[in-house]
């Protein structure tokens, strides 16, 4: 019976993974320059890019990580993040997504460096090659984590070999990536985000049922010191409580703040085929966040009250972002038809995680061959560098499998580290080009260098200090990015009427 549950659950797997090949081999004849490839050619619906840029963003954090988060500690942590991300994802869709789209159009970019390259007029290029080498040093760990994740999925489910199942996952992302490029990963990331939305709600009405009903489930949260608090953490090593302080929620609500800096989610706002559909899409992405993000925490309290009545095993630190394997794993205990639901569960973790990976692949791949190429080979032919853009797809995609060949490395650890250093080095320069301007050239160089550099010294260093200097690098990371920015451009030369009356007339559009 298992073995036979199992097969019901791989298959739905397979099926879901032979679709996503389809839509990416669909895609492929629709590309005919790069414009296609990295932009989908501006074409996207109200609704695919508000959910490709949602789905491409929460990546499998959002079906294991702040479950994880949940499960162990409580409400605190895990809502002052989501809070923040609520209302980051609200802010940057409200006041970038239509400037971005009008401001992008209007100078030709069709990558983030390539914006900031076009709107400062940067000739040299120096601007440009630097943000894709920040792209390319925050994206390749990143998309590795992408790929851990799926291995240890796929390793935990059907006791394949990590390394085996972690290079079948790259693959089959690499493959309809290369093939179909934006227009393939922003449709396959439309289906991930229902399916995503399907696994929660399964995994809840599961958990509720097990559990107990929702009566019992906080009745067994309210019995843990400060398990269900938003001003205290519940601490599993001592079975106590840790108070928060305004700096701490501060902090957490920081995780907002990189949204302005996420390349994948800010290319979706310059790739919809009508700014006027901008504000559907606001809306649609915001309700969506809203309720993954309250019911992916709603799972790991679940999660914890399905312990509790012994129906699952008790979780460590290194096993609690599996909580919802686990309970796909009994779910699939029932029977042929539960097993099939168990399997479109998991692959609503491998959805979540692929449907990042592949926009991380597209954006690093784009600085690379577009802004980087683009300085040592000019006026290539749109067959040259469509070619080059599939060939850095392959090749950033083995340099991050080479890094995510170890099975313990921490998911989690890497993704929150990449997420303050996008945040920190592009969010002050694009809110600065959009919305000031006196931001000149230097003062955004300046500005991305500090911020990148602010979050190696902040996590590396200053928060070794403890105290109040033991926060999210992200957050004064970006004060620090947005101050460097701001005093550099006032110190060097006013940007040249051109530009002037370029922001001008992009500002009377929006």
């Amino acid at each position: 019976m298992i073995i036979s549950t199992r097969i019901c659950m791989l298959a739905a797997i397979l099926i879901y993974i032979a679709m996503m090949l389809y839509i990416g081999i669909s895609c492929m004849r629709k590309n005919k320059s790069t414009d296609d490839f990295y932009l989908g050619g501006r074409t996207l619906g109200p609704w695919v890019t508000a959910m490709s840029a949602e789905a491409s963003d929460m990546s499998g954090w959002l079906l294991m990580g702040l479950p994880g988060v949940a499960y162990l500690a409580g409400f605190a942590e895990a809502a002052w993040t989501a809070i923040g991300l609520a209302l980051g994802t609200y802010l940057n869709w409200l006041i970038v997504a239509k400037r971005l789209r009008r401001y992008s159009e209007a100078c030709g970019a069709t990558t983030i460096p390539d914006f900031f390259m076009k709107r400062y007029r940067d000739d040299s290029r120096v601007l440009s090659i630097i943000a894709a080498l920040i792209i390319v040093i925050f994206f390749v760990p990143y998309t590795a984590s992408g790929f851990m994740s799926c291995g240890k999925l796929f390793s935990a489910l059907f006791g394949m070999d990590y390394t085996k199942a972690m290079v079948i996952c790259a693959v089959v992302i690499v493959a309809y990536t290369t093939l179909g490029g934006f227009l393939a990963a922003s449709t396959t990331d439309f289906i991930q985000s229902i399916v995503m939305t399907i696994a929660l709600f399964v995994v809840i009405g599961f958990g509720e049922g097990i559990a107990g009903g929702f009566e019992n489930i906080f009745a067994q949260a309210g019995k843990l010191p400060s398990y269900l608090s938003l001003t205290s953490t519940y601490d599993p090593s001592t079975g106590g409580s840790i108070p928060y302080s305004a700096l701490t929620i501060a902090s957490l609500l920081a995780w907002g703040l990189g949204y302005f800096g996420m390349p994948h989610v800010l290319l979706r706002f310059m790739a919809i085929e009508d700014a006027k559909k901008l504000k559907m899409s606001r809306r649609i992405a915001s309700v969506w966040v809203v309720i993954s993000l309250a019911v992916a925490i709603l799972i790991g309290v679940v999660g914890m009250a399905m312990t509790k009545a012994g129906a699952i095993s008790v979780l460590t630190d290194a096993n609690s972002e599996n909580i919802i394997v686990h309970i796909a794993n009994l779910l699939s205990r029932y029977g042929y038809v539960p097993a099939i639901v168990a399997g479109i569960i998991l692959s609503g973790i491998l959805a979540a995680t692929m449907s990042t990976a592949d926009s991380q692949l597209l954006a690093a791949s784009s600085s690379v061959s577009t802004d980087i190429m683009g300085v040592f080979k000019k006026n290539l032919s749109n067959k040259s560098t469509m070619i080059i853009a599939r060939v850095t797809v392959i090749a950033i995609s083995i340099i991050a499998v080479f890094i995510a060949r170890n099975p313990e490395g921490s998911i989690f650890r890497v993704v929150s580290f990449a997420w303050a250093g996008f945040g920190a080095s592009f969010g002050p320069v694009v809110l600065l080009s959009l919305f000031w301007k006196r931001s000149n050239k230097w003062g955004a160089v300046a500005g991305m260098i500090a911020g990148g550099a602010m979050v190696f010294i902040w996590k590396y260093v200053i928060a070794g200090l403890g105290g109040i200097f033991a926060i999210y690098e992200l957050l004064p990371a970006f004060i620090f990015a947005c101050i460097v920015n701001i005093a550099v451009s006032l110190l060097t030369k006013a940007p040249s009427r051109e530009i002037t009356d370029e922001f001008e007339s992009v500002s009377k559009m929006v």
